[in-house]
């Protein structure tokens, strides 16, 4: 277990808003400009601790914990919302900081929660930066650009489809190595791009925030319901895997908002979490042979999930909008760990334009 022990720089308040309990991270002088770090499934915001060590004087960074995560109080989610509790939650932080418009930095699941934030309060965001975001049509389920889904009932998708090995180790606190469903092995083999480890005492903290997820029906992975469909597991009403289900996360709206802020999207080249041939996707795991009765590409392809948020980023610049993609070579999907120097190049310099 990780000491707790926070970088330099670095502290840790809670603060209690209307909606819950928020701990966050925060660095920087208080008059600096607000940047508002947003974390991933299964984390916290220690992930992004080491960035908000390195911040330039001229930022005031801030790194909550989802509900459910971290240090934050674990509410239920309502995954009948999509991820719009998160993004009620995030504003009622801002508003209780008194913060005004913020520069909006997420990854993964984070940055869609990012993107509902910019859809419900135009004029809130400054930037917004997407770090291996999750496609604007959620996790499972779909087959096509336009996030079509593979059943009517988005089969393949919500609560049933989490690992359940993964998920009681969760649980236990394992904190070993010895079976490949450990929370250990998860984090270096899936969200870093291996041989990369992070250093011992950083591997430990972000292992420390895997840990710290909430495990339950209402929290992670949440409720489920059977299908007749495959993979015979449906979304239920509750939870994390739910709220990022297709059949109640749609961002498509994203493309069409009037106020636009301006996008970079930061991806690692590498990233088995959120991609094309997604190593979690039931689509890939069955064209694979690791679940038994795949009904084949035609009905039930790997969910293209980068070709998804680019479909909906480029309708963005047609309406109006802009937006910039960078692709990190040597990376996975947690580009601010892995390629640390070349993720903050490129972030302060997409910031110092705007």
């Amino acid at each position: 277990m990780g000491d707790g022990t926070l970088l330099e720089g670095v502290n840790s308040e809670t603060v209690t808003t209307s909606r819950l309990a928020t701990h966050l991270l925060t660095s920087g002088p208080e008059e600096g400009v607000s940047l508002l770090f947003v974390h991933g499934n299964t984390s916290s915001g220690r992930f992004f601790e080491d960035t908000l060590a390195a911040l330039p004087n001229r930022y005031r960074g801030f790194a909550p914990d989802l509900r459910g995560f971290g240090g934050s109080e674990s509410k239920p989610l309502d995954a009948t919302r999509g991820i719009a509790d998160f993004s009620d939650d995030l504003a009622a932080l801002v508003d209780a900081l008194m913060l005004g418009p913020v520069h909006l930095v997420g990854w993964s699941v984070g940055g869609a929660v990012a993107m509902r934030y910019a859809m419900d309060r135009p004029g809130g965001v400054a930037s917004l930066v997407l770090i291996n975001p999750l496609s604007p049509y959620g996790y499972g389920g779909t087959k096509d650009a336009d996030g079509s889904p593979c059943w009517p009932d988005y089969a393949g998708s919500g609560g049933g489809t989490a690992n359940p090995v993964f998920v009681r180790r969760l649980a236990r606190g394992d904190r070993g190595e010895k079976d490949l469903n450990s929370p250990r092995n998860v984090m270096n083999k899936l969200y870093f791009k291996p041989p990369f480890r992070a250093a011992p005492d950083r591997e430990e903290a972000y292992l420390d925030a895997i840990l710290s997820t909430r495990i339950g029906k209402n929290n992670y992975p949440g409720d489920a319901t059977a299908s007749r469909n495959w993979p015979h597991t449906a979304p239920g009403t509750r939870g994390m895997s739910n709220a990022i289900s297709p059949k109640y996360c749609n961002l498509s709206a994203f493309a069409n908002m009037d106020t636009k802020p301006d996008v970079l999207w930061l991806r690692g080249v590498s990233d088995a979490v959120v991609s094309d041939a997604s190593l979690l996707d039931l689509g890939t795991l069955g064209r694979l042979g690791f679940v038994e009765g795949w009904p084949g590409r035609k009905v039930y392809p790997p969910q293209p999930m980068v070709s998804q948020t680019r479909a909906v980023l480029d309708a963005y610049r047609r309406n109006g909008g802009r937006y910039r993609e960078e692709v990190i070579a040597g990376c996975g999907h947690t580009p601010h760990v892995e390629k640390p120097g070349e993720f903050r190049r490129r972030l302060f310099a997409f910031l110092e334009r705007h």
